[in-house]
Parts: structure tokens; sequence; C-alpha cells
């Protein structure tokens, strides 16, 4: 599809809005509204690749594709993307492992990796646990986060969307079939890439931060989750925990593991819209703490009134991509613990209250 393409979750469907002379043609002898509005083209799909299995395809939520006439009507639109879409399911039989790489990882790859993540990915029968588990492998097919199509009910606009997945065979890429001759290889580069040892954005005076806390009356433990530590463990520390501090990063998304109630200062401009509003409403106390310049590593890469320090909203014009390789991939922070200090004070009284019953969950 590809043209006016907009979501519809309420009514789980697609719409293109199409404008050519065909769609004229077919248009021409009936023009009042109602007839506008009826759909020139329907078609139902369920995007999960297995459809040669009657039973599972059953269960896969379907989507409407509907193809009108625009008429000029200005149709609501809550979020403009300026890529195309691709549309799949993580239902069927996810959650094994053979088939969420074989219907569903690899073929996301095949359909999307010639877009070079310029592309958003628009989940239905989304599951939370599915995006932590292969974040790394999305962040190497696209630049931008995953839409979950059935629980944001935003109406999305994309110039295309790709509908479902093509596959190729069990665990296989078909050269042939690439527009650009990627093979399985390509694809292990791929996992070489998401899942290779990389920097991350750490606070390099921790020590101090550790003896702070515990001087405060923390019993403080260092979690450095590495891309072979078992989610459960990572599971048990954090939801016997009643705070969690961490610089902004896919690694904050395990606030999901915290018990709701506890509180979850973090230390980045960019991380409310990411994780402070679902942090708040996944029933979590969200402190925010927006480093000043000098608390960046980069203030030693930039002179002190360069924009990168000064004005991040102007570099997040430039792009994800760029915003990324200079504040995500670059960036260490050095706290300044006495700045900092206030926030620990205000979780850990926080935190004495709803243990003594003097706070109702989830007030302030």
């Amino acid at each position: 599809m590809k043209g006016d393409v907009r979501t519809h979750a309420a009514s789980s469907s697609i719409v293109l809005y199409h404008t050519d002379d065909l769609v004229d043609h077919v248009s021409s002898e009936s023009n009042s509204d109602d007839d506008q509005a009826k759909p020139i083209q329907h078609e139902k799909i369920r995007p999960y690749t297995r459809k040669w299995e009657t039973n599972v395809m059953d269960t896969i939520d379907e989507l409407d594709l509907v193809v009108k006439k625009n008429s000029g009507i200005n149709h609501k639109c809550d979020v403009h993307h300026d890529v195309p879409a691709v549309f799949f399911s993580t239902g069927g039989y996810t959650g094994n492992l053979y088939h969420e790489f074989n219907d569903g990882i690899l073929p996301l790859y095949i359909t999307s990796q010639h877009l070079n993540k310029k592309v958003v990915f628009v989940i239905l029968e989304y599951h939370n646990w599915w995006i932590m588990k292969y974040g790394d492998i999305l962040s190497q097919l696209s630049d931008f986060p995953a839409i979950d199509f059935s629980g944001d009910k935003r109406v999305h606009c994309f110039p295309e969307a790709i509908v479902g997945l093509r596959i190729h065979d069990e665990l296989t890429v078909d050269a042939s079939k690439m527009e650009n001759d990627k093979t399985i290889g390509d694809f292990h580069n791929l996992l070489d890439r998401a899942y290779w040892p990389n920097g991350s954005r750490a606070i390099t005076n921790e020590d101090s931060l550790v003896k702070l806390a515990e001087d405060i009356g923390f019993v403080v433990e260092v979690l450095r989750p590495q891309r072979t530590t078992e989610l459960a463990k990572t599971y048990r520390v954090l939801n016997s925990s009643d705070v969690m501090i961490g610089v902004h990063g896919a690694a904050m998304t395990h606030f999901l593991f915290m018990n709701p109630g506890s509180s979850h200062p973090r230390t980045d401009w960019a991380a409310e819209t990411y994780y402070g509003e679902p942090a708040g409403k996944f029933g979590l106390r969200y402190i925010g703490y927006k480093i000043l310049p000098k608390e960046s590593s980069l203030y030693d890469d930039y002179n002190e009134n360069d924009p990168i320090l000064m004005d991040p909203s102007s570099v997040n014009r430039k792009g994800w991509e760029f915003t990324k390789k200079i504040y995500l991939d670059r960036q260490t922070v050095r706290l300044d613990l006495r700045r900092f200090q206030k926030r620990l004070l205000r979780a850990y009284y926080y935190t004495l209250a709803r243990k003594n019953g003097r706070l109702r969950h989830g007030s302030e």
C-alpha cells in the first residue's frame, strides 16, 4: 500500500486514501459524501507467516485493508511518519524460540532490511516481553520505536505500508529472492552487531554514588546485566528493590520488573517520553533528574556554548541516527552528587513512607 496510509485501531483496519486516475474513473458516477466514504477495495489479512497452517492462522488477529477515494477531506491524523511501516503479528507460535526466529525475526529481516532502518514496525498482538527480548535485533532493523497496533489508539499516518512478512524456507534467507542478494550470513552479521559487547551510558563516579546512597540508608546492589545474563536473575534483583537508578537507555525497560509503588530515578533529558510516562502508568514513582552540561562527558569534547550541550532539541531535528550517535553512543555521565542527593533523599523518604503505611499506593 503506497500513498496516504492511515491506521484505525478501533476497527482493526488500515485505510489507503487513493487519488489516481483509476480510482477517479471507478468513482466518477457517484460523488456524494456517502459514496465517497464507501471502500473502493476491501481485503482481509492475518499478518503472520504460516499461511499453510489453518489452525494457527485462525488464532491470529485479522486486519481490514481498505482503499477509499481521497475526496479532499482533511482526514484525522494524530502521528505523521515520513518512513514506511511494516505490519506483522507476534501471535501464533510466539513463545517458542524456533518459531520466534523462523516465523518472525528472519521474515522481519527479509521484509525490512532493504529499508536501511528507515521503517516503523507496527505490531499486532504486541508483547512487552517480546520487545524486551528482541530489542537489540529490532534496533538493527529500525531507528524508531515499535507501535502496539491495538494498544495505541492514535491514528498513525504513513507514506507506505507493507502488511505481513515474507518467509523463504525453514530458517533460511534465499539470496535469489532478495533485492540486494543478502544471505543468511548477512543476517548473522546483523546478530553480531546486535549482541556484540558495546559501550553504555555509564555513571563514571558510580563508586561515590553507591557510598552516598549507603550513607543515606539504602542497601545498594550494583546490577550490570550482560547479553548473557538470565532475565530471571535481573527480575529477582529488581523485584525485591525499592529504587532503581539508571541513565536513559534500553536497559531502563527493566522497570517492568519492579513492584508498583517503587521509585525510579533517571538521569537524562530524553527519558520522560520513553520511560517516564510508561513507568507512571505502571504505578512507579518516577523522579526526574536533568543533567547539566558539566555532568556529561560531551562537555570535554565540545565548546560550552555548542548546541549539542545547550540546545539538544536542535540536535534532535537532525534525525534519530545523528542524535543516537551523539547522546547514546558517545556519552557517559558524571553526576553532581550534591544535586543528585536531593533526588535520592526524595526516593528514600518516599520509600519509608510507603512501607510505614503513611502513603497510599500511587500517591505523591
